[in-house]
């Protein structure tokens, strides 16, 4: 005795229903379609990965390196443009000297770099 079961269409009429196996295929092709918008997003992932966040981490490092190798006596330059001789290295700060007799204290973060040996001899023989 084989039942034979129908499903009723909304449209009206009825289909013969074939036992569930209409459900599986759907349920791959769900997986498929999922899998096809997460690989454009895992690509775009990795591309903002190595254009932005991977260069931006190598030049913090660079300026934490930079900013832990001045020393007493090195020549820098703020972010505010201002030249000075490092005087005091401290905690958190150096203190400089902008000018003769003007020394003031700034931010170990308001570094923007050091100026080479050779360029502040050569503007130092041309004064």
């Amino acid at each position: 005795m084989a039942e034979s079961t129908t499903a009723v269409n909304p449209c009206g009429g009825s289909a013969p229903s074939t036992g569930g196996g209409a459900g599986a295929e759907g349920g791959a092709a769900q997986q498929g379609g999922l899998m096809g918008m997460l690989f454009p997003l895992a690509i775009f992932v990795l591309i903002f990965y190595f254009f932005i966040i991977r260069p931006q981490k190598k030049r913090d490092k660079q300026q934490k390196n930079m900013i832990d190798s001045i020393a007493r006596g090195d020549q820098i330059i703020t972010i505010g443009g201002f030249y000075g001789t490092v005087r005091e290295v401290r905690d958190d700060s150096f203190q400089i000297e902008i000018a003769e007799g003007v020394r003031v204290t700034i931010l170990k973060s308001a570094v923007q770099g050091k100026r080479s040996t050779a360029t502040a001899k050569t503007e130092a023989s041309a004064s």
